[in-house]
């Protein structure tokens, strides 16, 4: 099979010759020492190079552009994976000043925020800022109303799906682009709220409904783009469980994703939903009830098992089963193990991508990271 024909059987619950691979995302320092130079590839790390680029003019950022792409399509094919990231982390808004090598000021006198990149962690943070007021219901009211009123005139374009459509162009059939379906849907985690969740879920309902109707149209535009795989949702769980209820997840989110979902298969899409942290407590509704059709980011270290998830709901693809603190901080022998489990469940249920659920990080041992590569080709 071509990649793109494995990873369809993977999705349409059909017999794959392989199991098909993929990896949720790098550090710049673990690509590079992939492709042997350094690589403009990763989270922070790509956020910072950015900055510098915008810094540095209209020239020096599109030389930066090509040179993230140029760096992740040669990422993709030596590691010949089926599923492929083509987009990193971005940061579109150019600094205003410029206060040493790794530190940008952004934003104007009333209203600032200061970056600084930490080479050590690859962690491109907010070091300082305008003081901001906390956060109250009333202003979670105003902001509502705002997103609602922006909802009535809202038209995706094509030009937010480029970088996706310019994948399936170049791999053809020897790839499938992951992630960056802009579907998501998700509570803030801000206090305000979760506290908004329990006083003032007519607010939280009419967020997320807004929120929905957006990612419906979006949803839309990218099924007549040719986009078959549209990756959603948004962080709202620990190892400990998720932030709200499962009763208020019913109620105020579910309904969204049910909009989100039929808007998905109306355009010959499917709908993805990701989520760090353990989503038992409610995957009846999450994995059952919403429509959704696929799992990704899947977090083995927080109970999300690929064989108990694909026992309770066969319907349901996979992509994940190798976690990031096992490659980071694991023995290769836990690698390995960790990476054959995963590709079993691949194997006797079909319908799992298997991978590092979330990013590859700096300091992960490049011994630990090969073993999961040869143990991925050689066993799946």
């Amino acid at each position: 099979m071509t990649p793109r024909e494995r990873v369809a059987c993977a999705f349409e619950f059909r017999p794959y010759d392989r199991v098909p691979i993929y990896q949720a995302g790098f550090s710049s320092a673990v690509a590079s020492q992939i492709l042997g130079r350094p690589a403009y590839v990763g989270g922070g790390h790509a956020q910072y190079l950015e900055s510098v680029a915008l810094w540095e003019g209209e020239q020096a950022h599109q030389e930066y552009l090509e040179r993230c792409w140029q760096d992740a399509l040669e990422l993709n094919r030596k590691l010949e994976l089926d599923v492929v990231r083509t987009v990193y982390w971005r940061m579109t808004q150019k600094p205003t000043q410029r206060l040493d090598e790794v530190t940008f000021r952004f934003g104007d006198e009333a209203n600032w925020r200061i970056l600084r990149y930490d080479p050590a962690t690859e962690l491109y943070q907010i070091v300082d800022q305008t003081s901001q007021p906390e956060l109250t219901l009333e202003d979670l009211e105003r902001s509502v109303n705002n997103l609602e009123a922006s909802v009535e005139s809202y038209q995706p374009g094509p030009a937010m799906y480029e970088t996706l459509t310019r994948t399936i162009e170049e791999f053809g059939d020897q790839g499938v682009p992951y992630g960056g379906g802009a579907v998501g849907l998700v509570v803030p985690r801000d206090r305000v709220w979760l506290e908004a969740v329990a006083l003032r879920p007519d607010l939280v309902r009419r967020y997320l409904d807004a929120q929905a109707e957006k990612s419906a149209r979006n949803a839309t535009l990218a099924g007549s783009l040719g986009l078959r795989y549209l990756y959603g949702g948004g962080d709202f769980a620990s190892k400990k469980g998720p932030f709200i209820s499962p009763k208020s997840f019913r109620e105020l989110q579910l309904p969204g994703m049910q909009r989100i979902s039929q808007a998905c298969h109306e355009a010959g899409a499917l709908h993805g939903f990701a989520s760090d942290g353990d989503l038992w407590p409610l995957a009846d509704d999450l994995f059952g009830n919403s429509g959704v059709n696929f799992f990704y980011e899947v977090d083995c270290a927080s109970g999300m098992d690929f064989h108990r998830l694909r026992q309770t709901f066969p319907r349901l693809t996979l992509l994940g089963g190798v976690n990031s603190a096992t490659l980071h901080t694991g023995s290769v022998a836990e690698v390995v193990e960790e990476t054959r489990r995963a590709l079993s469940a691949g194997k006797e249920y079909g319908g799992c991508i298997v991978g590092c659920s979330n990013q590859i990080v700096k300091g992960t041992p490049m011994g630990n990271f090969w073993a999961m590569m040869e143990t991925l080709h050689s066993e799946r």
